[in-house]
């Protein structure tokens, strides 16, 4: 993804068995270092999924997870997803 000189990357889960650049299982998010500050686009909820699952993020990939509050420092898994508010049931009288 990208053009000439322009790089933009995809954040992906892929088996490890695979190209590179080959075939992947999900997108989960991108990264754009171009414009400042760099733009990190992330499902936290299906990094933190799959991370809980046993895959194994890159070391270029750690500093972003640790960024964005998936995991800490040490490599745990943080990220607790939002609590959902109930929803409150109108009674007609």
């Amino acid at each position: 993804m990208g053009a000439k000189k322009s790089p933009f990357y995809r954040i992906v889960v892929a088996n490890q068995r695979n190209a590179r650049d080959g075939r992947f299982i999900e997108t989960i998010g991108t990264y754009n270092p171009l414009i400042d500050p760099p733009s990190i686009n992330l499902k936290a909820d299906r990094a933190a999924y799959w991370l809980s699952n046993g895959a194994q993020p890159s070391d270029a990939l750690t500093p972003i997870l640790v960024k964005e509050g998936v995991i800490d420092a040490s490599g745990k898994v943080i990220y607790q997803p939002a609590a959902e508010e109930p929803v409150a049931e109108e009674v007609a009288a």
